[in-house]
């Protein structure tokens, strides 16, 4: 007991449709909290699952000794960074554990080591596993780390933890969290990531709904975060104003060498200037966008079914 750490420790586990993983992983989670933390909670978020993963939870719930465990169901389909936030705002412990799947490819030493940063003064460290990661998800991050002014390089993590610190402030910022990692990023508090080498090779499995959720998320994470659309605009205007110069300068050439027809100089005139000026008010627009988006994000709509205490 004397060598177990005393700050109070939470795990926030995201389940959705896992029954073949999590009870190998929450096994492995319950071990980590009670073998390290004198006191220690673990918050399973159900975001409604449609297979007995609840019922697997509950009944690794009658190994522990001394950690509580929760479940909380929510009430339909809200997707990772919402049901993560139920979670968050159920934890009371001084550093929180974020788990984003259930496949278990790292063991008890990565967990340790990333919260051991933590003390060395970091408010957030992640772990990433030390492989190649899919297309889509290295072009996401080249694309957000391209356009947006943080410092911190975004890639594929499997966990991370964060100090109480991290959440009262960000609590502070924002009513909710519409991506998470983008937000820890821009929170200004110190951060890390530890590479491991995974156990196993794993392929993290998802239903349609997943995929249409990350699909979205993508796009919002990158409208919210970037300042990718008011350089497309940008871009656009500035092409748009090249192209109405061309057509000005062959309107006029044409006038005056060829034999243009009625009307058609003024109109080809006109139409290079209300294309110009239509990107250039539309840019405007975009930018105006952006500042309400920075400073304001949508309000919180999350919603669970119930909460289970399943031990004391």
């Amino acid at each position: 007991m004397d060598n177990k750490e005393k700050n109070f420790a939470s795990a926030i586990i995201y389940v959705h449709n896992a029954e073949y993983r999590i009870e190998e992983f929450l096994k492995e989670i319950i071990h980590i909290m009670e073998d390290n933390f004198e006191h220690s909670e673990i918050i399973c978020v159900n975001d409604c699952s449609d297979d007995r993963s609840v019922d697997i939870i509950k009944k690794c719930s009658d190994m522990v000794s001394g950690t509580s465990i929760s479940v909380i169901n929510m009430s339909h389909f809200h997707g990772l960074e919402l049901a993560m936030d139920a979670g968050m705002d159920l934890s009371i412990g001084d550093f929180v554990f974020e788990f984003d799947n259930t496949i278990l490819d790292f063991d008890q030493d990565n967990v340790m080591k990333v919260y051991r940063r933590s003390l060395q003064g970091f408010d957030i460290v992640s772990a990433s596993p030390d492989r190649k990661t899919r297309f889509s998800s290295r072009l996401f991050y080249k694309v957000f780390d391209r356009f947006s002014d943080t410092s911190y390089q975004m890639t594929t993590e499997s966990f991370r933890v964060l100090s109480r610190r991290v959440i009262n402030r960000i609590s502070s910022m924002n009513k909710t969290i519409p991506y998470r990692k983008a937000v820890y990023a821009n929170c200004g508090l110190k951060t890390d990531n530890i590479k491991y080498s995974p156990k196993i090779f794993a392929v993290e499995t998802s239903d349609k709904r997943e995929k249409k959720y990350r699909s979205g998320l993508a796009a919002d994470a990158l409208i919210l975060f970037t300042d990718l659309g008011y350089s497309f605009a940008k871009g656009m205007t500035a092409l748009m104003m090249l192209i109405s110069v061309f057509m000005v300068l062959y309107a006029i050439v044409i006038f005056a060498t060829g034999h243009p027809v009625e009307g058609w100089t003024t109109t080809i005139l006109f139409l290079a200037v209300a294309f110009l000026g239509l990107f250039g008010i539309l840019t405007i627009i975009i930018k105006y966008l952006q500042l309400i988006v920075d400073l304001v994000f949508k309000r919180k709509h999350y919603n669970f079914e119930s909460i289970e205490k399943l031990t004391k």
